[in-house]
């Protein structure tokens, strides 16, 4: 199957999280969507690793994605080593993604920022004709671009998600282990406290006020935009 683009995250809920409204208008504009776990997210504080695999099945009928996959890189071990890109570049040569989608360098989490150097240096080299995989011939991503985790930056790319917001948060509520739920009995995270979801609709309000919508989700890459003509009566 060849998908149109691919969001790839450290952990189960980090798309969802921080592009969740993203995927959802893509996937409704007809535009056949992926998403690539790294991690199994085996070192969260709360639930297991098969608790999140449910989770994350669950969040893909909300998301109406056409694939996901895991790629069981071991959690708090994403290096940028030959063995984890040759992973990556399988799964970008398999769906042959117009762009992809992956976490902005500069984080609070190093699995985020290892996952943006990680998948970066993978695209790259998926284009390299001499780095062979079985059946499998070079690919490389058009663009890729970059999603806000929990350090802001200055995004050049805001997507209006004002028609996909509660969509997003349904996805978010598929993982019960990790956000708020009063009836758990683990420890708090910087995650599950209930003031986390304020926090994610105020982003997402303060980044759609500056594009004139209610909600928005930004957005950075490093290379210039192209548009028609037409398109800057729309901005």
């Amino acid at each position: 199957m060849k998908l149109d683009a691919i969001f790839f995250a450290a952990h189960p809920d980090d798309a969802e999280l921080c592009s969740g409204g993203t995927i959802i208008k893509l996937v409704k504009s007809g535009k056949k969507i992926g998403l690539v776990d790294l991690t199994q997210g085996e070192l969260s504080t709360r639930g297991t690793s098969a608790a999140r695999k449910k989770e994350a099945e669950r969040a893909n009928k909300s998301l109406g994605i056409s694939v996901r996959e895991n790629l069981k890189i071991p959690d708090g071990n994403i290096d940028n080593n030959e063995k984890n890109r040759l992973k990556v570049i399988k799964v970008i040569r398999k769906y042959k993604p117009e762009i992809i989608f992956f976490p902005y360098f500069h984080d609070r989490h190093p699995d985020h920022h290892h996952t943006h150097m990680l998948v970066k240096s993978a695209a790259f080299y998926s284009g390299l004709v001499k780095i062979k995989t079985e059946k499998l011939a070079p690919h490389r991503p058009k663009r890729n671009y970059y999603y806000m985790q929990s350090f802001v930056f200055e995004p050049n790319l805001i997507v209006d998600i004002t028609d996909t917001f509660n969509d997003k948060m349904k996805s978010i509520e598929c993982y019960q282990s990790q956000f708020y739920n009063p009836k758990s009995k683990s420890p708090q995270t910087y995650i599950s406290e209930k003031k986390f979801k304020g926090f994610i609709e105020a982003r997402a309000v303060f980044y759609g006020f500056q594009i004139g919508v209610k909600y928005g989700e930004p957005f950075y890459t490093e290379e210039k935009i192209r548009i028609n003509p037409k398109a800057l009566f729309e901005i």
